[in-house]
């Protein structure tokens, strides 16, 4: 792209990615004084391209609404984060950055930040680097990870906050986010930071680069590192609270303990809970009816923040060939480890098939003869639920799928370490990416430019899972597991009795598995001790060895719970070629009209591979671990929570032509035309999109800007066929959603507005822009709420069997309970062209600049109203899942929008005075509603009462107050000290697993940063 310089727009300065900041942008870390607008962009420096634009030399006041950040900018607010800065950002909402495995939007995305401008979704924000594409990642929601990008080498960031794809191409839907390099460094800067956060060991990084240039030759490199520090759910008070506050803060109804049927023989389904559960921390809903049950916290085991560690390197060069002629070449290189910590163990939702022991497709069986049944039973009597038959023997015990899980409470003991006291799963997040570009630029007459390059970026993610293999878990349950039991395979039992199995059972190499509260030596989050413990008492008659049957033993375990790993790999292959430059010919004003045509080719792949244990082509049925010839109609794979997964490839071939016009009328008068046309082949087809934008000068410090157009995104090519499993909340907890992609997918495409009012008068500055998006065949996932609430109404089974749901219903998989919402084990959904969306509102910027004494005084404030998010009625197989609403100022769960809050605003105050520099800042969030209804906020809930239920239902507003202080001595030495949420404010409570919205709010509190920085 084009030899940087430096550009001024009057509107307010974003920091990161649109923070709120000044209206003047610079390049490079030195203050520069400010340009006039008369010096920018003219004839004596052809080589700037402005984001919105692909003419170079286009002034930088055009009629794109563009926002430019400097990195002298970021710095005075203290360098905050991506993350930090992206949930301040006015225009944006549903921030993905934080850990937050609770929503199906930002499962996977753990170490990922993305830029969501408008609330649309992070994959309709284009997001460039110097101008060029970097490939979405293959997670569910394919976004570019920020996270990738040099932040020391970033010279200065442009934000096109309206369509463009008649500009760039597919998925600017929302706006551009354009990363810019520095391209004025000389010489060496170092720099390295410590953040204190309370509870946590604290973030730190460290970045060094190098500049230089000659004649005809200039370079750049940078390398960057930062880590971030685990915080836990228990580090902070708002995270975990009683059951009796939040049912859904990360409280199940399928823990451990868990609920089992205790005369499972006896016929019908009769749970009880299991009686140590108070004991052992959790929450007893109804002693003593046939509502009883046992909620456990998993919360506790979790992150609201997770441990990461990223490294960027980046290196550019550029050398002129010729005397109109140079070539640039860049290379990234960057990688983030990072991890998932998450419940002990998940729930085996899918049952055991008939090749386990006992395995009867529907329930998990604990037989009477297990010595764990028959000590519980001796133990509570006959308040535990035990019966016997006629024979006096003690009858069978079960447990259905959702009701129950082999670890939760007391930890898991494969995972329990000194740096994991607390037992929880861990899984880990490796991400690595790499891009390469080269160009070529050639000046073919003053006046005409001549561009080609090519750019090819590959993002790489390596992730595994925990789960359980349920027919392993059943053979555990029955006494024939184990690594070494003769027993276990299905072929080995054939044919035997009941009683025959009793007698093989726990011999011969063969283990069971306790799966009551009896194997729980303690609540591993609060340390209290289990006073019914198996390993404290000596039963007679039974082994209290390991593998006895009462106390678990980790070679037991680590048969049946397994890590299911995937690798998705994305690569974007793109060429490029333009002509642009001035025509020569003039209408009434004193500059030519410019111009720009080229054409652009991408290729865009998606690989995912995975292990055996998750690959549904090796294992596709529940019973394949004990009998490789098991068959099952649907495939189902093994794995009982997290589904199982085919290998899949995918590509698509784009290609397209473009063209653009700057046309001034008159001196005041500015008209920018642009069209664009790309033909993704096959079934998707192509589209067409023409933009025009206008901007008037009214006076010398008014004017006014006006754009309308269309823009367009072509599905990914992984959402055109294969699928992929997701938790999503369903009833009482998470269940797995298989979401399958769809060959016919159509390119979802929106038509946008912008018209706004301009002051550039000296020292103060300020804009008001109205912008509307009118959205077309979003690509979306079919919504789970939707589908639910659909089915089971608030009842839990109120459209159950009623022919015109059938087939909505057959969407469903079902326990032995049969149709109801708190028996789903499984849910089939798709991708598809949802219903349209049309949202609109209003951007507030304002700046003014003056003197007090010695101190050079900068206050100022930028807001976004948004007017109205309207989404038309969903439906799904002949079914309204989702009647139109407007999601503005509402939290949106498990809908097809991210939370729209309808205000957000920053205000601030700089003073600068010789090294000196402080920044105070204001940042607000609107309140907004939880529009969950009666399954969430419904009259009565077990134990609990109404007041209790509505809490949460209006989410308070989200407010900080920063302070950063700067020093920046003669010798190249910077110290930065910044305070972040002074107040040390908690987020507003929510109604969901944290018990805070993780895509509006931070959970970080009060929090200190030190940074210093050296020139050489």
């Amino acid at each position: 792209m084009a030899k940087a310089t430096f550009v001024r727009v009057s509107a307010s300065a974003l920091a990161w990615v649109l923070a709120m900041g000044t209206a003047q942008a610079q390049i490079g870390g030195d203050p520069t004084p400010a340009q006039s607008s008369s010096d920018v962009g003219q004839e004596s420096a052809p080589d700037i391209v402005v984001t919105g634009t692909l003419i170079r030399g286009t002034p930088e006041n055009l009629a794109v609404p563009v926002d430019v950040i400097s990195s002298e900018e970021l710095a005075r607010q203290g360098a905050p984060t991506a993350v930090d800065l992206l949930k301040n950002l006015t225009v944006a909402n549903g921030t993905v950055g934080d850990a937050n495995q609770f929503d199906n939007r930002a499962q996977g995305s753990e170490g990922v930040a993305s830029v969501n401008l408008r609330g649309l979704g992070p994959q309709r924000t284009l997001v460039l680097l110097n101008g060029k594409r970097m490939v979405p990642s293959g997670l569910g929601i394919p976004i570019v990870d920020v996270n990738m990008f040099p932040a020391a080498a970033i010279g200065r960031i442009e934000i096109l906050k309206d369509g463009a794809a008649a500009t760039y191409g597919s998925d600017a839907i929302a706006g551009v986010v354009n990363f810019i390099t520095r391209t004025d460094q000389e010489g060496f800067l170092v720099s390295g930071d410590y953040r204190w956060i309370q509870g946590s060991k604290g973030d730190y990084g460290g970045a060094a680069s190098f500049g230089h240039k000659q004649d005809d030759f200039r370079m750049f490199a940078s390398v960057g590192y930062q880590r971030r520090s685990e915080l836990r759910f228990t580090d902070r008070d708002f995270a975990v609270r009683p059951y009796t506050e939040n049912p859904q803060g990360a409280w199940t109804g399928g823990g451990s303990p868990g609920n089992f049927d205790f005369n499972g023989t006896v016929g019908g389904i009769n749970l009880t809970t299991d009686l140590g559960c108070q004991g052992l921390g959790g929450f007893r809903s109804a002693p003593g009816s046939n509502t009883d049950r046992c909620f456990t916290q998993f919360g506790a085991f979790d992150n609201l923040v997770e441990p990461e560690e990223r490294f960027q390197a980046y290196v550019e060069s550029e050398y002129d060939v010729a005397d109109n002629a140079s070539v640039r070449f860049t290379g990234l290189f960057a990688f983030t480890n990072t991890r998932v910590t998450s419940s002990p163990s998940y729930l085996p939702t899918l049952p055991p098939s008939t090749n386990a022991a006992f395995g009867n497709n529907s329930l998990f069986v604990i037989p009477g003869y297990a010595p764990a049944l028959r000590d519980y039973c001796a133990l509570y009597g006959a308040q535990a639920g035990c019966s016997r038959n006629a024979a006096g023997a003690l009858d069978s015990a079960a447990g259905l799928p959702v009701l129950f899980r082999p670890f939760l409470n007391g930890g898991n003991p494969l995972f329990q370490n000194g740096s994991n006291d607390r037992g929880s799963a861990v899984s880990k997040r490796d991400t690595e990416a790499f891009r390469f570009t080269a160009d070529l630029n050639i000046r073919v007459t003053s006046d005409i430019d001549f561009s080609t390059g090519f750019t090819f970026s590959q993002y790489h993610r390596d992730y595994d899972g925990t789960d359980a293999f349920g027919d392993l878990l059943q053979n555990a349950l029955a006494g024939f597991g184990g690594p070494n039991c003769a027993y276990a395979s299905t072929a080995s039992r054939a044919g035997l009795s009941a009683a025959q199995l009793a007698g093989l059972a726990g011999t011969n190499g063969c283990t069971y598995f306790n799966p009551f509260s009896t194997a729980i030596s303690a609540n591993a989050i609060t340390s209290v001790a289990n006073p019914n413990f198996a390993g404290t008492r000596n039963p007679a008659g039974f082994n209290l060895t390991p593998g006895g049957g009462l106390i678990n033993d980790n070679s037991t375990i680590d048969l049946f719970f397994r890590t299911p790993n995937t690798q998705l790999r994305t690569q974007q292959y793109v060429g490029d070629v333009a002509l642009s430059g001035r025509t020569g010919i003039r209408l009434w004003a004193d500059r030519d009209i410019g111009f720009a045509v080229g054409g652009q080719y991408r290729k865009n792949t998606f690989q995912r591979r995975l292990n055996a244990d998750a690959n549904i082509a090796v294992t596709p049925c529940p019973g394949t671990p004990l009998n490789p010839n098991a068959t099952c109609n649907p495939q189902t794979g093994a794995l009982g929570f997290l589904g199982t997964n085919p290998a899949q490839d995918a590509d698509a071939d784009v290609y397209a032509l473009f063209a653009e016009l700057q046309v001034p009328i008159i001196n005041a008068v500015n008209l920018q035309l642009s069209a664009r046309y790309e033909d993704y082949r096959g079934a998707v087809g192509s589209t067409f999109d023409p933009q025009a934008r206008l901007k008037v000068e009214l006076t010398d410090w008014l004017g006014l800007r006006g754009g309308v157009g269309t823009s367009f995104r072509g599905p990914p090519p992984q959402n055109l066929s294969g699928s992929v499993v997701s938790l999503q909340v369903i009833g009482t907890g998470f269940r797995a959603v298989e979401v399958f992609g769809d060959p016919n997918l159509k390119p979802e495409s929106a038509t946008t507005y912008n018209a706004g009012v301009l002051i550039d008068s000296g020292p103060f500055n300020a804009s008001l822009d109205y912008w509307r998006y009118d959205f077309a065949g979003p690509i979306e996932s079919e919504p789970v709420s939707g589908l639910t609430t659909a089915l089971f109404g608030a009842s839990g089974v109120a459209n159950c069997g009623n022919p015109a749901f059938a087939a909505l219903q057959s969407r469903f998989t079902f326990n032995a309970a049969g149709c109801g919402i708190n028996n789903v084990s499984r849910l089939r959904a798709q991708i598809f062209n949802s219903a349209d969306v049309k949202t609109s509102g209003l951007d507030f910027t304002a700046s003014y600049r003056g003197e007090l004494g010695p101190v050079n005084v900068q206050v100022g404030g930028a807001a976004t109203y948004v007017i109205d998010y309207k989404i038309d009625d969903l439906i799904v197989e002949g079914v309204l899942v989702q009647p139109a609403f407007d999601a503005v100022g509402k939290l949106n769960f498990q809908t097809t929008s991210y939370p729209v809050p309808q205000w957000r605003g920053n205000w601030y105050v700089q003073g600068d005075s010789g090294p000196h520099s402080l920044r105070l800042q204001f940042n607000y969030v609107d309140g907004y509603t939880d529009q969950r209804g009666a399954a969430i906020f419904g009259p009565n809930l077990g134990a609990l009462g109404g007041a209790a239920l509505t809490r949460g239902k209006e989410i308070g507003s989200w407010r900080t107050f920063d302070a950063t202080y700067r020093l920046a001595l003669d010798s190249g030495t910077t110290f930065t000290l910044a305070a972040v949420n002074i107040l040390d404010r908690d987020p507003p409570f929510a109604r969901l697993d944290p018990n805070y919205d993780a895509f509006t709010a931070s959970p970080l509190g009060f929090t200190l940063k030190a940074a210093v920085s050296q020139r050489f």
